[in-house]
């Protein structure tokens, strides 16, 4: 990911800043009568700065009818280069080639996960003739065909497994932390990861019908339905010039003065008015940035201060999405649960298995001890592992490996474990020596923040909403703790966008964030997408417009705060910049200013809308 510096510089903008630095030193001569060649310096601004606008706001005009705050400015250029005011000419010219800056700022990078989800599209898959194995392209495979997947391969196309046993990744689509065992009858999907087993598959959706090809679709989709918000100098445009030219004629016409009805013109110009957002969100943006955030589309704190639900992914985002051990039992007398714990983590030591490797993690960081080597050890895709520690059998795994062992398990232990999967939790059986032992349960654990952010935020009016791939008593027991009181569990992509698309409907502008690919799309539907920037994908970062880059989730309630002060602000800013305009108008049409004290009213209004929005460089929220 780029710096935000190389970012905020780059292509134009670097332009924009060296015409702006010169044409700023020109004003300044000018307004010290500094002439070193034989014409007003102010004539450097007006070149640099105010050609541009005129000819944009000329080409829109003609093009496209279209009457923009430009229109305007060059009106009140051209009039103030007439009647030989060049200093009032240059400065407004200034003002306005700043606020356009102030906004280029704003705007954030062109984002490429689009891209980077087509590069997660499979490219080659493994299709059997008969005993025959073939390596195609991953397009030219049909509905109906054989194909043969390896360990770490990526699956090609949706399909249902014919043969073999394995544990598929299926982060892409779900979100879920851990893999799920799949065997003969389940499904697979395209662009999840196989990890183990080598299986066989029969092909079910291919093309833009696979689970990867749709979410690419969802994405595309979701970015073209979200607006873009427009600056409110040039929605209220046509009356700004309406009343502008009407105010500049009658001057002209009760005083017959030329110079009052220019100054009328100048001192209309919104260049405060253009300022007003722009120079609060870039304050704004500076502030949350020093909180661990990246503001990555510049409307997003406007669009950020009218939500009303913000809702969120589970793993990884509310959660760490490493799985710990949450409890371990032996049933046993002649081994006590911190044996039985033992005897299982040697048995994993060597499993490559995201459960196995948290049962080893766990026990490191909970017993100080080192784990003892198995004698011989057996991973079994999609069951557990089978290891013998010196004269001790041990069996670490689910019911089918049991069953697959003739191993029964005693109802007082099911009962038990029973509680702890209604609790979100994950359980491995242990045996020893063929006998039933006992247990040990996972489950994800939450960040430490969570529980006090989500408390925060329903502080502030808006309503969290948990929106998960993960299974429902995980998502409940998860929402319990936090006190979340809507929750939707095994979502996938489309259900996230169907849930954020029914807010929407009723009026109810959404936050969304998450941190997985199969995030994206929704980080794009919401009116607000914020990444997981540590923790999350690339392409959930790239489609979000705000990435939390240390994932520190205490901080999101500072950042929603002060997009509605930062809105507050704006407000300030446009009604004293409005206020002034009146002002001024009504001094100008007495002959009270003229064109070059009406350029000075703006510059001094320009500062004052400045230093209001500085105020939020510094704001934080009340503890």
């Amino acid at each position: 990911m780029k710096s935000p510096a190389k970012l905020l510089l780059s292509g134009g903008t670097k332009r924009n800043i060296v015409l702006l630095a010169v044409s700023g030193a020109a004003l300044i001569m000018s307004i010290c009568r500094f002439r070193p060649f034989p014409f007003d310096m102010a004539w450097v601004a007006i070149l640099l700065c105010g050609i541009p606008i005129i000819t944009g706001a000329s080409i829109a005009l003609v093009t496209k009818f279209d009457i923009t705050a430009d229109l305007l400015v060059s009106l009140a250029l051209v009039a103030s280069v007439y009647i030989h005011e060049d200093f009032a000419a240059g400065e407004v010219a200034f003002i306005m080639q700043l606020g356009a800056l102030l906004e280029d700022l704003t705007v954030a990078r062109a984002r490429a996960g689009i891209e980077k989800l087509v590069h997660l599209t499979p490219q080659t898959a493994r299709r059997l003739n008969g005993s025959e194995e073939e390596i195609i392209p991953a397009e030219q495979v049909r509905v109906g065909d054989t194909l043969r997947v390896l360990p770490g391969e990526t699956i090609p196309v949706d399909g249902v497994i014919t043969s073999g046993q394995t544990s598929v990744n299926q982060a892409v689509v779900t979100g879920e932390s851990l893999p799920a065992d799949k065997g003969p009858g389940d499904d697979v999907s395209s662009g999840t990861v196989n990890q183990f087993g080598a299986f066989e598959m029969k092909a079910a959706k291919v093309g833009e019908d696979s689970s990867i090809q749709r979410m690419i679709l969802l994405v595309k989709s979701a970015d073209a339905g979200k607006a873009k918000i427009v600056t409110l100098a040039d929605k209220w445009a046509v009356w700004i010039v309406v009343i502008a030219l009407s105010a500049s004629v009658i001057t002209w016409l009760a005083t017959h003065e030329l110079i009052r009805s220019v100054t009328v013109l100048v001192v209309f110009c919104p260049c405060a008015l253009v300022l007003a957002t722009p120079t609060a969100i870039m304050a704004a943006i500076g502030n949350v940035t020093k909180h661990g955030f990246l503001v990555r589309e510049g409307d997003a704190l406007e669009r950020l201060a009218s939500v009303k639900k913000i809702t969120f992914d589970k793993t990884g985002t509310l959660t760490r999405g490493m799985p710990e051990v949450a409890a371990v039992k032996s049933f046993l007398p002649e081994y006590t649960d911190g044996a039985l714990y033992a005897l299982a983590a040697s048995a994993e030591r060597n499993s490559e298995h995201p459960l196995g490797k948290a049962i080893v993690r766990s026990y490191k960081q909970t017993s100080k001890k080192l784990i003892s080597e198995p004698n011989q050890f057996l991973m079994i895709p999609g069951q557990g592992v089978s290891a013998v520690y010196g004269d001790t059998g041990i069996l670490a795994g689910n019911e089918k490996l049991f069953k697959a062992r003739d191993i029964s398990i005693p109802e007082i232990i099911k009962t038990e474990a029973e509680g702890f999967i209604d609790g979100g939790c994950t359980v491995i059986y242990v045996a020893i020596n063929n006998q039933s032992a006992g247990y040990i349960a996972l489950r994800d654990t939450l960040r430490p923040d969570s529980a006090a952010m989500i408390a925060d935020i329903t502080g502030l009016g808006i309503q969290p909403v948990l929106l998960t791939g993960d299974h429902e008593n995980a998502a409940a027991a998860i929402a319990r703790e936090l006190h979340i009181t809507e929750v939707h569990a095994g979502c996938l992509p489309e259900d996230k966008l169907y849930w954020i698309a029914s807010y929407q409907q009723q009026e109810q502008d959404v936050c969304m964030i998450g941190d997985g690919i199969n995030d994206a799309p929704a980080l794009k539907k919401a009116n607000v997408g914020i990444a997981m920037g540590g923790t999350g994908s690339d392409i959930a970062v790239d489609a979000a417009d705000i990435a939390l880059v240390d994932d520190n989730v205490k901080e999101l309630p500072h950042l929603l705060a002060l997009s509605k002060r930062m809105m507050f602000t704006i407000k300030c800013n446009l009604i004293f910049s409005m206020t002034l305009n009146f002002a001024a108008i009504a001094l100008a049409i007495t002959g009270v200013l003229n064109p070059v004290v009406g350029a000075l009213v703006h510059n001094a209004g320009s500062v004052l809308v400045i230093t209001n929005s500085a105020f939020l460089l510094k704001w934080r929220i009340k503890e």
